[in-house]
């Protein structure tokens, strides 16, 4: 069988920036076990794979190179791009239905398409005893100054979010043991935040080692429980974030109370093929 394949790089405005997904149009689902080998075989956090259902309407799904996730937010924008650039031009807004409900990308003249998600949440965090410090120690830098919990995460998954200094997360140099520190709590993602200094309001990093993803360049469905979370801070309803990953990115966050919008654009790397 022979599949078409785009690797489009989300929230950059050029390749080799932002965070690159797998784009695999399908006709029909393929079995699970295949989807997960060509996410594993593609080695991206992310491979997202769609299934039309109408003009402008398709099913979604998402795969890490280890599991799949109930919500992405980088790789729906960026199949969001290969169909309005690649598969239906004439169409100005298309819909996913997934497993965290429907989700809208519109597009936009300026590039930065539009991607509406569900606003995540935050809840109060009783951290273990010695739990702060041992994330610091695994990050290479002090423990964190919060430690809050978020009930949908990033990519669905439960995640504690400590916030640090804009200058601690950008020292961040993540070792093998943070995955540790996070698995005996039985977490296996951490958001990491802080607020920012201009042009920036928050900065945030997220490590996902335990769903096989040290660290993600840019986080969709982490900002969307951040930018509710930094909103009521700092009182504003739009924020301009930026994802302090080695690739880098900027995204444009609108609280909209249950929904959050994301604006970002999107870098095409590849076109190909891949037989299975």
């Amino acid at each position: 069988m022979r599949l078409k394949l785009w690797q489009v790089d989300a929230f950059a405005e050029k390749p080799f920036a932002g965070n690159p997904a797998a784009i695999v149009p399908l006709e029909q689902w393929l079995p699970e076990i295949t989807m997960q080998a060509v996410a594993e075989e593609n080695n991206l956090a992310e491979t997202a794979f769609f299934v039309k259902r109408e003009e402008g309407f398709y099913d979604l799904r998402w795969f890490t190179p280890t599991v799949e996730v109930p919500l992405c937010g980088h790789a729906t924008l960026a199949s969001a791009w290969v169909v309005f650039a690649e598969l239906a031009p004439r169409i100005d807004i298309v819909r996913f239905a997934t497993r965290s409900g429907t989700l809208v990308v519109e597009k936009s003249a300026d590039g930065r398409n539009r991607m509406a998600m569900p606003a995540g949440t935050v809840e109060a965090f009783q951290a273990p005893e010695g739990f702060g410090p041992a994330l610091g120690h695994a990050l290479g830098v002090a423990a964190p100054s919060e430690i809050h919990f978020a009930p949908t995460g990033a990519g669905g998954t439960k995640a504690p979010l400590a916030v640090w200094s804009e200058a601690e997360i950008r020292a961040m140099n993540p070792t093998p043991a943070l995955g540790d520190v996070l698995a005996r709590e039985g977490y296996r993602a951490l958001l990491a935040t802080g607020q920012g200094a201009a042009p920036y309001d928050y900065v945030a990093r997220f490590f996902a080692p335990g769903m096989g993803v040290p660290e993600d360049p840019v986080t969709g469905s982490m900002n969307c429980t951040l930018t509710p979370f930094w909103a009521k801070r700092l009182g504003k309803k739009q924020l301009r974030a930026f994802q302090v990953s080695p690739r880098g990115g900027d995204l444009l966050c609108t609280d909209g109370g249950a929904v959050v919008t994301l604006a970002g654009p999107c870098a095409l790397y590849l076109r190909g093929e891949i037989d299975i």
